[in-house]
């Protein structure tokens, strides 16, 4: 099963929801800051953490993002949530 790596950002607005957030993320990644995780997973294993992450969200205020850095000519942003707006032109650092 061929694994990829993704950078998972969270902004979770609850203390209870964001613990139970980041107590998932530990589970299938390394913490890179305070709500941002690198993760080697298989799509499988992609699509069992989305599932365990949306079950803890409120999707009208909070936001997940997911980075998918396996080509780096095309990352691909995939949010879960309030979308949130990515910048359109200058630099950009991931």
């Amino acid at each position: 099963m061929a694994r990829r790596r993704y950078v998972i950002a969270y902004d979770i607005c609850e203390p209870g929801r964001l613990r139970r957030v980041c107590k998932t993320m530990e589970e299938y990644g390394e913490r890179l800051q305070y709500s941002v995780f690198v993760c080697d997973l298989s799509r499988a294993e992609l699509v069992h953490a989305r599932a365990q992450v949306e079950e803890h969200m409120n999707l009208a205020d909070d936001s997940v993002v997911i980075i998918d850095l396996g080509d780096p000519k095309q990352a691909a942003f995939d949010f879960i949530g309030r979308r949130r707006p990515l910048p359109t032109a200058g630099v950009r650092i991931v």
